[in-house]
């Protein structure tokens, strides 16, 4: 086995070519991104007690060797490149100084002895500044780089294939960027892709990587579509050697010639790439302008290539519609500036077609139709360049007699095919019609009077449910197609129309022969001709039989929203007589126990909005009057009920002598069990005469307000939950010393709300009505209702408490 292997090596070697990674199996196999991590094969073959002897043995002996042999043909292949850029600069000093081959070397290297550099490095300035190539541009900005990209052009030279070629880069231009591994791609006609040469990647990966058809989103398509070098940084798009997120950075660089892409070059990096200065990025380019060449095909012999224009101007005079054959007309640097037109077809050729299209065989593209740099160049370079054939429907265009055109435009061998189809007005209007007339289900008919022709179309056959090849229905025979409970409006438009000769319209049900019923609408009007004779009758008929279900669905869910609402106002109605019995708008004023009470109660403007607010004043067993105001979240049947059940449970409970925060404890009970889990807010006092002392507590309601001489003030803002929001919600209770002539105020928030201000700012200008002066009691509260001008159209209850 041994003798085998290396006799295969020894004749890989003897015959100028690199040993791969398959030629060895010792060695280790290059990964995707040109990191080698390949493994040891043939452990398991060594001597296991360490004595050098067996197979294992011989297999190390055996990748030295080839490991050595290799190092010494990537010498001599470097040694070799470096000899011809050498002799390219001896051939640049014959040329310049008129000498021999003998002086030039000699020259050469008395130079290099003086600038103390080597020949090769001058060498490579000495053919920069004859070249003044791309090369020559990216050494000026990286002098270091010249000999690297100079020694890679050599290389390349003299390189048989692209395959070599990319092996050269690898070895001469990519070590100093800092790239592992480089990737030829030849573009194809259709825009795909070709792995031509590759260097840093294992085998199977390039198998795998062979080509890429088109439309396969890679870091080489996206040069070869945006005709650019583009720089990328760990993204996602799969390439060779990547085929998922990855760190490793890439650059892509389209390779030119003539104006079109004749393929990409991609370099790899092992770790993430940032995008580059502009000096890497001539670099780059460089070495895709130097791949170029050898994809570069040759030129194709004089008589080949007139054949193959010949048949391209063939098929354009084939074509039934206005057909150009462009060539790229180059600029100084290989670019195109314009394209020629070689050819217009034979759609184009007559005198009336040349004054609509200003242009001949031979003319430039831009100058005949400086309008075609807007948009049509652009996509004309971009097929030219890449070979992706383009095409568009009602394509803004300079070249067509309407300005709106179907375009197609494609590549063939260098010549550029571009086709176009003018949108015909007459026709464009047609075919809205009959979508038109398709979406509204809408059939068109004539009837000749003269001939009896009648003409119907496709939409009206379907419409009556007839196949195209029957025979239409004459108008007078409508009524044998109609419901017989719409023979009296059929007749009644019959007559009208054939009769009387004026237009009619008449909705009925048709009763099609597959034996569905539809409900439609026909109209029809007389045509007569200049002598007043009738020619015809023309209308049309429209399926409504979505509409008409429509306007029975509408009519049913008015009747249920009729119901709906006269349910509803029957409820506010109810739940008012229930407000009103309970706590009428207004209440006389009360004296007791030396207290001078007067009460308002103002409902909501709109039934709908009946509420839940209660106010109660009442004189209890123990001599103590208990005051209190609340209101229960809500409108409806629903809060006036709540209400009630909390006002009578408040009255019932305060007959046990219990102070307000139990109070409060109880009502808060009775509003999560026993109400249906209403939620509320309330205020409620307890004033004993004797001691003219006022006990209260509050659950989530606003506090009483205390008028003592000219000044107001809110009482303190005591603990206290909603009632219903919490099963153990704890109260406190408040004491307040009240004095002669003193005022207490308890209201519902209907009093104060506003949408456009905060209840804060609601609450300060109530205090400053309040403490307004006022004759009476009766007459401060009737201030307050007045100009606390709220905008909810609430409930709002008001109690006022004077000492005498």
């Amino acid at each position: 086995m041994n003798d085998g292997v290396n006799d295969r090596v020894n004749d890989r070697v003897n015959d100028g070519v690199d040993v791969g990674p398959e030629d060895a199996a010792p060695e280790e196999v290059q990964s995707g991104d040109g990191d080698r991590d390949g493994d040891r094969e043939g452990d398991s073959d060594r001597d296991r007690d360490g004595d050098g002897d067996g197979d294992g043995g011989d297999l190390a002996r055996l990748a030295a060797t080839v490991e050595r042999l290799r190092r010494e043909l990537a010498d001599s292949r470097r040694a070799a490149d470096d000899r011809a850029l050498v002799e390219l600069a001896k051939g640049v000093l014959v040329e310049r100084l008129r000498c021999g081959p003998a002086q030039a070397a000699e020259q050469l290297a008395t130079l290099a002895g003086r600038s103390g550099v080597s020949q090769v490095e001058l060498a490579a300035d000495v053919v920069n500044q004859a070249a003044r190539d791309r090369i020559t541009e990216a050494a000026k900005d990286e002098p270091e780089a010249s000999v690297p990209l100079r020694a890679a052009e050599s290389a390349a030279l003299g390189a048989g294939d692209t395959q070599a070629v990319a092996r050269s880069l690898l070895e001469h231009a990519l070590p100093p960027l800092g790239a592992t591994a480089v990737a030829v791609w030849a573009a194809g006609p259709d825009a795909s892709l070709s792995l031509a040469g590759y260097a840093g990647f294992g085998v199977e990966e390039a198998r795998r990587w062979h080509h890429v058809p088109p439309g396969v989103a890679t870091p080489a398509g996206r040069s070869l579509t945006e005709r650019r070098t583009i720089w990328h940084a760990g993204g996602a798009l799969p390439s060779i050697g990547r085929h998922g997120p990855s760190r490793g950075g890439r650059v892509t660089a389209p390779m030119l010639a003539g104006g079109r892409v004749l393929g990409v070059l991609e370099l790899c990096w092992p770790y993430e790439l940032p995008a580059g200065p502009r000096r890497i990025e001539r670099q780059i380019e460089a070495l895709a302008e130097l791949c170029a060449h050898t994809l570069d095909p040759p030129a194709e012999p004089p008589g080949k290539a007139v054949a193959a224009l010949s048949e391209l101007v063939d098929l354009a005079d084939a074509l039934p519609d206005p057909a150009l054959v462009l060539r790229p007309h180059l600029d100084g640097r290989g670019a195109p500036a314009d394209f020629r037109v070689q050819h217009v077809n034979r759609r184009l050729e007559g005198a009336q077609a040349l004054e609509a299209y200003p242009f001949k065989a031979g003319g430039l593209l831009l100058e005949a139709f400086p309008l075609a740099a807007g948009g049509l160049f652009g996509r004309v370079e971009q097929v030219h360049a890449t070979g992706e054939p383009f095409r568009s429907e009602r394509m803004p265009l300079p070249l067509s007699m309407t300005g709106v055109a179907d375009v197609s435009i494609t590549r063939h061998g260098a010549s550029v095919l571009l086709v176009w189809r003018d949108h015909d007005e007459d026709a464009r209007l047609a075919g809205l019609l009959e979508h038109a007339q398709r979406l509204g289900r809408i059939g068109g008919f004539e009837e000749n009077a003269i001939t009896g022709e009648i003409t119907w179309n496709a939409q009206l056959y379907s419409l009556y449910g007839l196949s195209p090849g029957e025979p239409p229905v004459p108008l007078e025979r409508l009524r044998d197609h109609a419901h017989p409970d719409d023979e009296v409006a059929v007749g009644r438009f019959l007559r009208t129309v054939l009769h009387h000769r004026r237009f009619a319209a008449a909705a009925f049900r048709l009763r099609r022969l597959d034996g569905m019923a539809r409900h439609m609408r026909v109209v029809a009007e007389p045509v007569f001709g200049p002598d007043g004779r009738l020619m015809a009758v023309r209308g049309a008929y429209q399926d409504i039989s979505s509409q008409h279900w429509t306007e029975v669905a509408l009519a049913v869910t008015r009747d249920q929203l009729a119901h709906t609402e006269q349910q509803s106002a029957e409820r506010n109605r109810l739940a008012l007589q229930l407000q009103h019995a309970i706590m009428p708008p207004s209440h006389g004023t009360v004296n007791s126990a030396g207290l001078h009470i007067a009460v308002r109660y103002r409902p909501a403007q709109k039934d709908h909005l009946v509420g839940g607010d209660w106010y109660d004043v009442v004189e209890l067993p123990s001599r103590q009057i208990l005051l209190s105001v609340g209101d229960v979240a809500g409108h409806g049947v629903e809060a006036a009920t709540g209400m009630v059940v909390l006002r009578n449970a408040m009255r019932g409970l305060a007959a046990t002598g219990a102070g307000p925060a139990q109070l409060m404890s109880w009502l808060n009970l009775v509003a999560h069990h026993l109400a249906g889990r209403l939620t509320a807010t309330a205020v409620c006092g307890l004033y004993d005469p004797v001691g003219r002392v006022l006990s209260w507590a509050r659950a989530g309601h606003l506090p009483p307000i205390l008028l003592r001489g000219t000044d107001g003030s809110e009482l303190p803002m005591i603990k206290g939950p909603l009632l219903g929001a919490f099963t153990d919600a704890v109260y406190e209770e408040g004491r307040l010393d009240l004095r002669a002539e003193d005022t207490l105020l308890l209201y519902t928030d209907g009093l104060i709300e506003r949408r456009d201000h905060n209840l804060r700012h609601a609450q300060d200008r109530l205090l400053a009505i309040a403490a307004r002066g006022a004759a009476t009691l009766d007459h401060r509260l009737d201030d307050l209702l007045i100009h606390c001008n709220s905008d909810t159209d609430d409930d709002t209850c008001l109690i006022g408490v004077q000492l005498h």
